[in-house]
């Protein structure tokens, strides 16, 4: 079991040339004894965004904080605090922040 406030786990800069302002925190991972997926905790600058890109395991996404849109395949689809997201594998996507302040969502994959 474990239970930490996710401020306490150490975000991340996304070292990516295709993404900008973001930041992220494994919450829960394999080394924590999850053996099927992982949370994790996503931070983005305004006018941030995270890569456009597509791999084989899905996504699972609750919007924390702030507003954005989804780049997803060819459409641009707005999004905000308390909407949730299902990115199927294999569809390219990216998360854009729209707000002024800080996006944040929490995103689960397999692991």
């Amino acid at each position: 079991m474990k239970i930490i406030n996710y401020k306490k786990v150490k975000a991340e800069k996304v070292d990516d040339p295709q993404s900008k302002g973001v930041k992220i925190r494994w919450a829960i991972k394999k080394d924590d004894g999850a053996p099927n997926f992982a949370l994790r905790v996503f931070e983005l600058k305004a006018g941030g965004y995270t890569p456009y890109h597509s791999h084989k395991w899905e996504h699972e996404v609750f919007i924390k904080k702030g507003k954005g849109t989804l780049l997803w395949e060819d459409k641009k689809i707005p999004f905000r605090e308390g909407d949730v997201i299902f990115i199927p594998g294999g569809e390219k996507h990216q998360f854009r922040n729209s707000s002024r302040g800080v996006l944040e969502f929490l995103c689960m994959i397999p692991v």
